[in-house]
């Protein structure tokens, strides 16, 4: 292919750009949109110290962006120079490089922005008789004006001399959508600042000063606030607080997402994917979490000075932050509304011993992260409000007499119910049980032999017993797993059926891996595969079934990726095909013994693929739908 005939480019010397072409250039790096010069403006306000700032904007910010704060000012013989290019007040050497502690030090958005905008700086000291403004770039001329101590900073006409640039805007509303989502993120990761935002006129959006936690509610939603969970960890530097949503809050765009890193608002793949992936078997896979949460650490662990826009970060221990970031999500996420039943008992599994966590968490070794200079991080959690498991005799007498309380759940559900059936078992008394000490409740009845239906001290509990089981199994599963305690048990009579030769090769080639997830398959002939053991948590399960899911994924992703890559896949798979299903009868004492087991699980509020396992009616609500006191 020929390339394109063109013009032959004429010979230049080399020569030195001149100043207003450099400051135009470094514009187009630091100022692609009217949002941008949002951001800038409001680092340098909060890096002054304000504690009060008002965002005025006009036709989406490319007409007028004005910001007025009650920050430290500048003096006047300073003022020139804010407006010279590399210019600042908050690094002086290589050592303050790297110990970034302030949101805006680079010393060129001032200039930039006035290279491509019409300018004017109006600024106050706290000792000085007036304010003082000076317009356009560092040539202009410094005269007294009227002002409050502070600093107010109004670019009019973004782009006026490089109508190109212009050209690439989007409409008004967009332009004003990334502006208003710029002042949002800087406004939550600052509840000590008052600001307000108003778009030709129109105050749009006020914050007041308060907590966090009445902040994040009023930016990210009533359907944030009333499904997030509090966090506040540490390890060794390392500090993660803030809250994360409840999968409930899940949203089909990651567009309620903010995480920063020392009051800086950041992109990083590394902190998206850690918290991914504790949302991993919460959260279906193609929602996305919420969540607002920052982590502080020493300045010099992290370089913030990798972009020009500052939005993307570079820690110095990436390994050491991704898991300390997982792991403190996943705890927040692990003692969801089910678990969280104070110094209540919590029961042990019959036959089974107790879960794997429900053993004192105290005595067991916490985890250690290894960062670059040798110091081990432990984080400093407690075994929270989690009990210490005991013999179900303790809670059995509930009961009336001679009901047995079985928590082996696979093997003691009953018989099944026909379709569409009512089933009100024997109750105990439920008037003297005292439900304040289990979020679950008791047992009332079961409905259509799907659901649940449970009384506790706030009303109505149902729940999908088949979801909330396949929970209980999948993490019984995992933490099998982990300990390398999957038990097996092996059958009396081997289920046999026919196979490939495909399917017999992943036999005789995966052996290992089949060991380790609890499996003893054989082949007996070129066409014949035998199972001779499953694991016990999943004994009730047709084994066959059982067998051709974990040899299909051993076959598509190798032994090694399926324990680690793909090994919660697996399980979640495993669990489904053991978990009790609907149309089954069952008793008090067995659909007690689910509560029961719900609340020792972690993660019990969702089933495997993020879906809710249980929901509360309360009585407030009840009686609003029979009008009561009305």
């Amino acid at each position: 292919m020929n390339a394109p005939d063109r013009p032959p480019r004429p010979i230049r010397p080399i020569q030195a750009l001149p100043d207003q072409l450099i400051s135009q250039i470094a514009a187009g790096e630091v100022i692609e949109r009217p949002s941008a010069v949002v951001k800038e403006l409001l680092e340098n306000a909060l890096d002054a110290g304000a504690t009060q700032i008002t965002v005025r904007l006009e036709q989406g910010g490319v007409k007028r962006i004005a910001i007025t704060d009650n920050g430290r000012g500048i003096p006047p013989e300073q003022m020139p120079l804010a407006l010279a290019r590399h210019a600042t007040s908050k690094i002086a050497s290589l050592t303050d490089l790297e110990n970034v502690g302030t949101l805006g030090f680079r010393g060129e958005a001032l200039a930039s922005i006035a290279s491509v905008a019409q300018l004017t700086l109006t600024t106050r000291t706290a000792d000085a008789a007036h304010a003082w403004e000076i317009i356009g770039s560092q040539e202009g001329s410094v005269v007294p004006a009227s002002g409050a101590p502070g600093t107010t900073i109004d670019v009019q006409d973004l782009y006026f001399n490089t109508p190109a640039r212009r050209k690439f805007l989007k409409s008004e509303q967009t332009e004003y959508g990334h502006c208003a989502e710029v002042v949002r993120r800087i406004a939550l990761a600052r509840p000590d600042v008052t600001f307000s935002l108003t778009h030709n006129g129109k105050t749009v959006d006020h914050w007041n000063t308060g907590e966090f936690a009445k902040r994040s509610a009023h930016i990210l939603g009533d359907e944030f606030a009333n499904a997030r969970l509090p966090l506040d960890e540490s390890a060794g530097p390392l500090r993660l607080h803030g809250f994360v949503g409840l999968p409930t809050a899940s949203k089909a765009r990651a567009d309620g997402q903010y995480f920063y890193v020392n009051g800086r608002f950041v992109r990083d793949k590394l902190l998206v994917h850690a918290v991914r992936a504790a949302y991993q078997d919460v959260l279906h896979g193609d929602r996305y979490p919420s969540y607002a949460l920052s982590l502080d650490l020493d300045p010099a662990l992290v370089d913030v000075n990798v972009h020009p826009s500052k939005i993307e970060v570079r820690f110095r221990d990436s390994r050491s932050v991704h898991q300390f970031v997982f792991h403190a999500v996943s705890r927040a996420l692990a003692a969801t509304s089910a678990t969280s039943f104070g110094n209540a008992p919590a029961p042990q599994a019959a036959g089974n011993g107790p879960l794997p966590w429900m053993r004192d968490q105290q005595s067991q070794p916490q985890p250690q992260y290894q960062n670059e200079f040798g110091a081990q991080l432990r984080p400093n959690f407690s075994a929270g409000n989690f009990g210490v498991a005991q013999n179900t005799a303790e809670y059995g007498a509930m009961f009336r007499p001679g009901e047995q309380t079985n928590l082996d759940m696979a093997s003691t559900f009953g018989s099944e119910a026909a379709p569409g059936a009512f089933t009100i078992p024997t109750s105990p008394n439920t008037q003297t049980l005292p439900t304040d000490d289990f979020p679950l409740g008791f047992a009332l009845a079961q409905l259509h032999g799907i659901y649940v239906l449970a009384q506790n001290s706030k009303g109505l509990v149902v729940v999908d017993m088949h979801a909330a089981h396949e929970r209980i199994l999948y993490e019984q599963l995992k933490n099998a797993l982990d300990d390398n305690s999957m038990f097996v048990q092996p059958l009396l009579i081997p289920v046999t059926f026919y196979a490939d030769a495909v399917e017999v090769g992943t036999v005789e080639e995966h052996q290992e891996t089949l060991s380790a997830l609890g499996f003893d398959i054989a082949a007996m002939s070129p066409t014949t595969l035998a199972v001779r053991a499953v694991p016990a948590l999943l004994k009730n399960a047709d084994a066959q079934t059982l067998a051709r899911d974990v040899l299909r994924d051993v076959r598509e992703f190798g032994g090694s990726r399926v324990l680690l890559e793909r090994r919660n896949e697996l399980l979640g798979t495993l669990a489904c095909h053991t978990a009790v299903r609907a149309n089954r009868s069952l008793t008090v004492p067995e659909m007690n013994a689910l509560l029961r087991q719900m609340e020792a699980t972690e993660r019990a509020d969702q089933c495997n693929h993020g879906r809710p396992t249980w929901s509360q009616l309360a009585l407030s609500d009840m009686d609003k739908l029979f009008l009561r006191g009305q």
